[in-house]
């Protein structure tokens, strides 16, 4: 859910922040299959990753016209080298790229009349706007919600701590959606509705919160109908409630208790995701929403900006691209406690890169620029 890369642009900048359905032999689930003259050695750019001070295991895969391009795993499955690698096509939580998922469905809502972009969240969610619980929701729209200029605080830390403001290590209570809304009651607002963008998870909870009380659906269930099932993300689902955790084999992340000691934090509380970041997906599975999100498939042009117009307080143009400019796209990512996680889509969506990383630390500067470099070693590779 915290933002270790919410990009839309590929800059310098971007290094310094933060499945396939098919069925696969063993040697390719470990990493060893067929690549394109076009895709660099995934393999090799995951062990170069799986190098970097801090990381336990990574697992990537590349995708060309919607086909595999190549897989790759290195590190281990668990700490300390034990466990054996990670299943190339196992499953991961994708972290803060949920919520292009969550925006695009609430989006499709918009298109279809049930609600606009200049909605208050006030009118929405009565429920929040009651004693003030989130301040000034009389005047935030659904646009500023979607684009991070509500001023609403992040309920993952308070103020400009970088350390998350729960129990991370708590994997078992409930919290309602509204309760961690909750959290930030009386916390200082990061600006005026509209003002400036402020990345804050509390707006996908909000959204998530929007969507089912719009549909009458829970969240996990919107996402299956409009996005997992009609595009053949046959592996992904949204967490709902702890202890649920990420089914099947996979790389397992961890986190410093009080005491720096990493401690295993793969079953992370499902309460903390919600619209902010509760997704569990594959490579493949990613990759195939990324494509056809940037094909254009999935909303219309004029609300498909809504997501990709960075606002004129983030930054506004688009970056140079990487490879020394060739090749232009967008990289969302995402990262929680024990994982960081990225997808590179190119501009005309015929290819894409996803990787996750499992962690057994919360410094992640040195780990985004080795997963950029990674991307960049794939999808460019020098002949």
């Amino acid at each position: 859910m915290h933002r270790a890369t919410m990009v839309r642009t590929i800059t310098a900048a971007t290094a310094a922040t933060t499945l396939l359905l098919a069925a696969t032999s063993p040697a390719a689930a470990a990493g060893t299959a067929s690549r394109t003259a076009s895709i660099g050695d995934v393999q090799q750019a995951m062990e170069a990753v799986a190098e970097t001070p801090g990381v336990v295991g990574a697992i990537g895969g590349a995708y060309e016209d919607g086909k595999p391009a190549g897989q790759g795993s290195a590190g281990s499955r668990l700490l300390d080298g034990k466990g054996g690698r990670i299943p190339a096509d196992s499953r991961f939580r994708i972290g803060s790229q949920s919520k292009q998922m969550v925006a695009t469905v609430l989006l499709q809502l918009v298109g279809k009349g049930q609600l606009g972009l200049d909605d208050k969240l006030g009118d929405l969610l009565p429920e929040v706007a009651r004693d003030g619980l989130v301040e000034r929701a009389d005047e935030i729209t659904v646009r500023q919600l979607i684009q991070h200029t509500s001023g609403i605080p992040d309920w993952f830390h308070k103020g400009s701590s970088a350390a998350p403001a729960f129990d991370v290590f708590d994997f078992t209570t409930y919290y309602r959606p509204i309760d961690m809304v909750k959290m930030t009651r009386g916390w200082p607002r990061t600006g005026e509705p509209g003002e400036k963008f402020a990345y804050s998870n509390t707006n996908y909870t909000l959204i998530g919160m929007i969507i089912e009380k719009v549909t009458g659906h829970s969240l996990a269930d919107e996402l299956e109908q409009r996005l997992f099932r009609p595009l053949g993300m046959t592996r992904t689902y949204q967490l709902t409630k702890p202890p649920e955790g990420i089914k099947g084999p996979h790389g397992h992340g961890y986190y410093p208790d009080a005491t720096g000691k990493p401690r295993d934090v793969h079953r992370f509380n499902a309460s903390y995701g919600n619209g902010a970041g509760g997704v569990v997906s594959t490579t493949h599975d990613v990759s195939a929403f990324q494509r056809a999100f940037t094909q254009g498939k999935l909303l219309p042009p004029s609300l498909q900006q809504v997501l990709t117009q960075r606002p004129a307080s983030e930054g506004g143009q688009q970056g140079p691209g990487l490879c020394g400019g060739k090749l232009k796209g967008d990289m969302p990512g995402g990262s929680g406690p024990g994982l960081t996680a990225l997808t590179f889509a190119s501009a005309d969506g015929r290819l894409q890169f996803a990787m996750s990383v499992t962690l057994e630390t919360a410094d992640t500067r040195s780990v985004i620029p080795a997963m950029v470099k990674a991307v960049e070693a794939v999808l460019c590779p020098v002949a």
